[in-house]
């Protein structure tokens, strides 16, 4: 547990996990004692299948693993769009847990809400009438998304070029809302890489081999670096970006996006900008029923942040 007592790490090699449940104390200890024995051999499936899971989407087998599944389906549907169910590994990582502290639950011992934070790929789990708030945080814009028990989504991913994973395109970061955190992880990075201006000479890339030999990029060139750039170059990018959300958006892919790049934002599907700089909000009728909500908090430790 960390010190606040309240709050679950779980760490074992890249995977870095916070789990936070609300309830009462014996649904809450039985969650946790869940996630923890989950937990244990994650990587250890994850690594049993790497190879396939490095492979391009189109060509990899059938996936053995519980969560290694979860990614190769998170990534179907993305086809034939170059990826490969590594795009989906931290968020199906987070679903796994989520997916194990809430199984087994019985009356009287039944979590209210949960999240499990992956570095900033998060699954959610609500119980009716609850819901969440979490943090999104992108270049100057700061604010919040409310996923309530009525609305399919139950994940939340961020990718960019600034963040833990290489990237093919410029943006800061680009968040996303979905049905799971495998699914928002796969968009988030596809329509990051969207976010671009092919050729520009204030944009640097490298072979992502030449970064992390065993990148399953391969010689794709990645970003390393974004110079001063025109308003309407930033622009430009982040509309391309912006379509690729809206494209998955009218698929039933996501159920919406929030991208940015340096001052300036975009926002597609159930991400309503409301003032400059303060708050995000999910307010799509896609993802909102219109009933009252009888229950909610707000989980400023559940930051979907670009690390």
């Amino acid at each position: 547990m960390l010190p606040d007592g309240r709050r679950l790490h779980l760490h074992h090699g890249p995977i870095d996990l916070i789990v936070e449940a609300f309830g009462p104390a014996p649904a809450r200890a039985g969650a946790y004692r869940r996630a923890a024995a989950r937990f244990r051999t994650v990587l250890d499936e994850l690594v049993a299948e790497l190879p396939a899971l490095r492979a391009p989407a189109r060509s990899a087998p059938a996936l053995a693993g519980p969560v290694a599944r979860r990614m190769q389906r998170a990534v179907a549907a993305h086809l034939p769009t170059f990826v490969t169910p590594m795009a989906a590994v931290a968020g199906a990582v987070a679903d796994e847990i989520c997916a194990a502290m809430i199984t087994g639950m019985t009356t009287g011992a039944a979590l209210e809400r949960a999240y499990v934070n992956n570095g900033g790929d998060v699954a959610l789990y609500l119980a009716p009438g609850q819901c969440i708030d979490a943090a999104i945080a992108g270049g100057r814009a700061v604010g919040r998304a409310t996923v309530r028990a009525e609305d399919p989504a139950r994940g939340l991913a961020t990718s960019g070029w600034r963040g833990r994973s290489h990237s093919l395109g410029i943006a800061d970061a680009v968040t996303v809302i979905a049905r799971t955190a495998a699914e928002a992880d796969v968009a988030a990075t596809l329509i990051a890489n969207a976010v671009d201006l092919p050729g520009h000479p204030a944009i640097t890339r490298h072979p992502a081999c030449e970064l992390s030999p065993d990148s399953d990029l391969g010689a794709r060139p990645v970003t390393t670096g974004v110079g001063p750039l025109t308003a309407a170059e930033v622009a430009g990018a982040l509309d391309a970006g912006a379509a690729t959300a809206r494209a998955m958006a009218r698929a039933g892919l996501i159920g919406g996006a929030a991208l940015f790049l340096g001052p300036d934002t975009r926002l597609t599907g159930a991400f309503v900008h409301t003032v400059l700089g303060t708050s995000l909000f999910t307010s799509s009728r896609i993802w909102h029923a219109p009933h009252a909500i009888q229950t909610c908090m707000t989980a400023w430790n559940a930051v979907v942040s670009n690390h």
